[in-house]
């Protein structure tokens, strides 16, 4: 299995410090603004996706979803997540960019 970069950079984004992590501390983050992109597990619930959905179009923050809670949380050390928010717009935007090259294959 080839190694997924997204991954490997979300752990990096972790350890720089540059991830707000869980439901409450990205809904807040999102609200002022200080966030560049938002990550959401795919089986997060319906009404959470929706309301980040509709949070991150309103602000012009991306979102991306398509990893499982245990995917994410892997990554960071933890059993699960199921919603972060990068900090950093640089690591956003590379985060971006890998999301998108692995959308392309």
């Amino acid at each position: 299995m080839m190694p997924n970069k997204f991954l490997q950079f979300l752990s990096l984004t972790k350890k720089a410090g540059h991830l707000v992590e869980g439901y409450n501390k990205c809904e807040e983050a999102v609200t002022k603004k200080i966030v560049y992109a938002v990550i959401i597990s795919c089986d997060a619930s319906e009404n959470s996706k929706n309301k980040f959905k509709v949070k991150c179009e309103k602000n012009n923050i991306p979102l991306i979803e398509g990893y499982s809670e245990k995917e994410l949380g892997s990554v960071l050390g933890r059993d699960f997540i199921k919603i972060l928010a990068v900090k950093d717009e640089g690591m956003a935007n590379k985060l971006l960019k890998l999301w998108n090259d692995s959308q392309e294959h």
